[in-house]
């Protein structure tokens, strides 16, 4: 799978923790709404409006808002700071926001581990105390013993937003290199630290974006793919083609490093390196756009080859796994929608000498790691999690006993490894990390985090709704054990919908808070996901995509008729891609919502392809510049399908001021549209964070107050 591309549009929520118990009594009290009158509060800012006008394939689309897409221009922060300044005024004196305010700081404040690793002499591993900004990187010299801290991201700002992103560590254990992210964009800085004594080289990467990066075997330096300097001022906004991929070695300028791969006659192909373990190929995915589907080139290290093509066609997936010797294992749905792992022989790669180790199943094949002569395999059944061990000679040795019904994620190591790890999460259970020992298949808990609330107080449930064409619809709904099922319940329903991402059982302390208050939150298993392969995925995709609209709606109407809520009660939430099906949804049937959540949203469906990686997602959703998506994408596009005259449901729009994926034009020129447009006294706001991007990296501090802001709106216009 295209997995650098796959999350380009995905924005993964960081919800806020829970509440304190002695406030979750009584779910007919704590979540009422107060007597506050939006409409007596404030006037929305006047936005001027322009004559643009635009033609697309004889369809004539007006444009007034244009000018806000320049989010660098003196008026966009005039008009920014006039939103944020009534927004603000209108969430500050929100009765309920000091409860939930401090409630989520108190139930944030728990112990969060990453998954360990050992290099070399050393475990690595993440670590937040419960309130730091950001994780804190540490090496041990055992997995229980003494630690010292090995990299600080607090330390690098005031206010928490630069961010460490990732971390690759040398093969021998002397240097990790790490890549910081400033005020949430996607450009990523890389550096290099020496293990032992936690000292930076003089190693300075830049201009690094969709790429992670893979170190030589002897550790003398790594690959990585990198975009030309941006125009000074446009860097959040310029257009990101010709990927270029490049080796840097240790000790010397980037200005030296050198040109592995360039495509300049493909100026939307990226490309993601990955050395072997044992150092003798560089196998490199050749990506374009968010298409799933991907070409493999290979290098010969141990021969200092020529990059030659190995699997070409983008015919589909193609994601490296691992390799013994000069055999490449891949995983892929060629000719298997529902995905198998094949071996492929570096020197005779041709497609009649491809071997099946992996067999396609009935379930899902989301991710494979191979641990000694043994692939771990997580499958997905009804979007949980189930876990095989299955040998290279293609024998099945059973199944992995997990804690229960969740998410799993992990089982990385070499492979002469002694141990693994893997994280297990659900709705209702805290990330917990577990150790493999690999000799005997014994299972043990490493971390298992203890929050401030009692999550046996929580039942998920699941039920099918029936989507327009006949189409069965998971949704997944998580709510109190003694919440009585009534149609004054306020709920969230969450969705997302696209780009092949699956949208599995995660742990929300900051969703706890809100079913601990007596609220409701159901997740919808929409098409265009990747939750049941890719038939699933591509009957979601653009002149399909309105399918993905349909399932949310059938979702919606399924909690009405079975009673957990009511219209009236009842909100939609999503990001990014999930922006857009919020926007979208609103558009169709204003009337199925109380409240709704846009964040960080798609929506102008014209001109999203215009901007940074923009244009990467037109396999997804087609584009203005299709003749034959034209009509399709207008009937949709949430800016183009507010309607003067019609009464809104209250509306939250949420961006970010240095959002360089889904650039904050989008949301600038919805809320702008949609204030002109409402024709009833529910609030249209946006708030616009800054120092901050698309999601990631976010420092816990800004996160409680977005969340604060937001769980105290849906308390207020959520009214029975």
């Amino acid at each position: 799978m295209n997995r650098f591309f796959t999350f380009l549009l995905l924005a993964v929520a960081t919800w806020p923790m829970g509440l304190h118990a002695q406030d979750t009594n009584s779910q007919s009290t704590t979540l009422q709404s107060s007597n506050v009158n939006p409409s007596a509060m404030f006037q929305y800012p006047k936005t001027a409006t322009e004559t643009t006008t635009d033609e697309y394939f004889g369809h004539k689309v007006a444009d007034p808002y244009r000018w806000l897409e320049d989010t660098e221009s003196e008026a966009t922060a005039q008009w920014i700071e006039s939103q944020n300044k009534i927004t603000n005024a209108y969430l500050q004196s929100l009765p309920s926001r000091p409860m939930f305010r401090e409630k989520l700081e108190a139930f944030w404040n728990y112990e969060r581990y990453g998954l360990p690793r050992k290099y070399g002499k050393h475990y690595l591993y993440f670590h937040n105390d419960g309130l730091q900004n950001q994780s804190v990187l540490y090496k041990s010299s055992s997995l229980n013993g003494p630690r010292e801290v090995l990299i600080d991201p607090n330390t690098l700002s005031k206010d928490g937003t630069v961010a460490l992103s990732s971390i690759e560590v040398s093969d021998d254990g002397q240097f990790v290199a790490y890549d910081l992210a400033d005020g949430g964009s996607d450009w990523r800085t890389w550096k290099v630290r020496r293990i032992e004594n936690g000292q930076d080289t003089e190693d300075l990467i830049e201009w690094v974006k969709f790429s992670g990066i893979s170190w030589t075997a002897d550790s003398s330096g790594f690959f990585y793919g990198r975009y030309a300097a941006p125009v000074d001022g446009k860097e959040l906004l310029d257009t990101n083609e010709n990927q270029q991929l490049y080796y840097h070695k240790l000790g010397t300028k980037q200005s030296e490093d050198k040109l592995i791969l360039s495509r300049p006659d493909e100026p939307k192909w990226g490309f993601s390196p990955r050395v072997t373990q044992d150092g003798s190929y560089l196998v490199i995915q050749n990506w374009k756009g968010s298409e799933p589907k991907a070409q493999i080139f290979l290098k010969d290290l141990a021969q200092d080859g020529e990059v030659r093509e190995l699997i070409m066609g983008f015919d589909a997936e193609y994601e490296f796994v691992d390799s013994i010797g000069s055999t490449l294992y891949f995983l892929t749905d060629s000719d298997a929608p529902k995905r198998r792992v094949i071996a492929v022989n570096a020197d005779n790669s041709g497609r009649d000498q491809w071997k099946t180790v992996v067999t396609e199943s009935d379930n899902v094949l989301e991710a494979v790691s191979l641990l000694g002569k043994t692939f771990y395999a997580s499958y997905l059944k009804d979007a949980r999690s189930e876990v095989r061990m299955i040998g290279v000679d293609s024998v099945d040795r059973g199944s992995l006993a997990l804690p229960g019904l969740g998410s799993v994620a992990g089982f990385a190591g070499k492979q002469d490894s002694d141990e693994t790890f893997f994280t297990f999460e659900n709705y209702v259970t805290p990330t917990s990390i577990y150790r493999i020992d690999l000799a005997s298949g014994e299972v043990t808990p490493w971390r298992q985090p203890k929050v401030a609330f009692d999550t046996n107080d929580f039942v998920t449930e699941q039920i099918f709704c029936t989507s327009k064409d006949g189409t069965r619809v998971p949704v997944t709904i998580t709510r109190r054990v003694d919440a009585v099922k009534n149609k004054q319940t306020p709920t969230i329903l969450y969705g997302y919908g696209g780009f092949n991402i699956s949208i599995v059982p995660r742990f929300s302390a900051g969703v706890a808070a809100w079913i601990d208050a007596g609220g409701i939150y159901a997740v919808a298993t929409l098409r265009g996901g990747g939750e049941y392969g890719r038939e699933w995925h591509e009957s979601g995709m653009r002149l399909k995509k309105q399918n993905v609209f349909d399932d949310c709606i059938a979702a919606a109407e399924a909690l009405l008729e079975s009673q957990y809520t009511s219209a009236a009660t009842l909100s939609l939430s999503g990001r990014s891609n999930g922006g857009l099906l919020v926007g979208a949804v609103m558009t169709q049937r204003p009337d199925l919502f109380g409240a709704v959540l846009p964040a960080v949203g798609v929506m102008d469906m014209l001109r999203y392809h215009k901007f940074t990686i923009g244009w990467a997602w037109a396999t997804e959703f087609g584009s203005s510049d299709e003749a034959d998506q034209i009509e399709n994408l207008l009937s949709y596009s949430p800016l183009h399908n507010l309607k003067p005259g019609v009464c809104y449901p209250a509306t939250l729009i949420a961006t970010a001021d240095r959002d360089d994926r889904v650039v904050p034009g989008h949301s600038f020129k919805f809320a702008a549209a949609l204030q002109a447009a409402q024709a009833c006294d529910q609030p249209a706001l946006i708030r616009i964070e800054t120092r901050a991007g698309h999601g990631a990296g976010t420092p816990v501090t800004k996160l409680i107050e977005e969340y604060a802001d937001t769980w105290s709106f849906l308390k207020e216009n959520l009214k029975p």
